[in-house]
């Protein structure tokens, strides 16, 4: 079977990314990496005997030990207990909310870049407006405004997370439809949406999945930024960000309590981060 230009582009993407991975074996153990770290969030209910929030005041402060790993907070509570249910919502809300922002911005991005005339100036002119204020500053106070919450915080992290999605997606798109076979398609009379989704879209896939990684972990450091200024998830739950919040007072003390939660962000931030990178560069040059 022969493949046309616009099943060639994407298919021999994915050809090179594999062979990457199939190749590399540090891209291999960062995706595993990845994995473990989701399932990590997922089965964290199932891999503690302790509850999350349930204090007990005899053993307050205590340090690390065989009975409790990372030792116990202020109130007593597990802070293995509490880090493994708190990776469900710093890991599980930054992948709903860099999600969403792909999938905001991938449509704006595709609207501008293809229907052109007067969307694109229309809808450029609202992503730059976005882009006037630093995304977590903007998060900030759009939590501010609507109030302290885990689902308000959710409503401005996205808020503020699809326009740099936008952006490639209308640069990208804007490449891709001078090319032949987008033309010959057009010619042809395919509907736009069908054009759209055959023939543009498989080729931005990948460059979208690769800014995806940097989205989503810069919005872990997002949303554990606004807990620990009291704009993101809320007590009793755990969450790394409020864990260094809960934390701050004992630094000098048990300093146990900000060092574990810090040390899940720097994992998780870095696992990701270099998933991204290395992805990147593989699909650049696959050599």
């Amino acid at each position: 079977m022969t493949l046309s230009p616009a099943d060639a582009l994407p298919v021999q993407t994915k050809n090179r990314l594999r062979q990457a991975m199939a190749q590399d074996r540090f891209v291999q153990f960062l995706l595993l990496s990845l994995a473990g770290l989701v399932a990590l969030a997922v089965a964290g209910l199932l891999l503690t005997p302790y509850d999350p929030t349930e204090a007990d005041f005899l053993d307050r402060l205590a340090p690390p030990s065989l009975s409790h790993w990372f030792g116990t907070d202020q109130l007593g509570r597990d802070i293995a207990t509490r880090i493994l249910y708190g990776s469900g919502w710093s890991i599980g809300l930054a992948l709903i909310v860099s999600t969403a922002g792909a999938v905001i911005g991938t449509i704006v991005g595709l609207m501008a870049g293809y229907v052109g005339r007067w969307a694109d100036p229309l809808l450029m002119r609202v992503t730059d407006s976005f882009f006037a204020f630093p995304e977590l500053i903007a998060a900030i106070a759009i939590s501010g405004i609507i109030g302290p919450s885990t689902n308000n915080m959710v409503i401005a992290l996205v808020s503020v997370s699809w326009m740099k999605f936008a952006r490639l997606t209308r640069t990208l798109t804007l490449s891709i439809g001078h090319k032949d076979f987008v033309v010959q398609a057009r010619l042809n009379r395919l509907p736009q949406w069908l054009i759209l989704w055959r023939h543009i879209l498989p080729n931005l896939r990948m460059s979208i999945l690769v800014l995806w990684t940097s989205s989503w972990s810069k919005t872990i450091l997002a949303i554990s930024g606004l807990s620990f200024l009291g704009f993101g998830v809320q007590p009793p739950q755990a969450e790394w960000g409020a864990m260094l919040l809960d934390g701050k007072p004992y630094m000098q003390t048990a300093p146990h309590l900000m060092i574990f939660p810090g040390l899940a962000i720097l994992v998780t931030v870095l696992a990701i981060n270099l998933t991204g990178d290395q992805l990147r560069d593989r699909l650049q040059d696959p050599t």
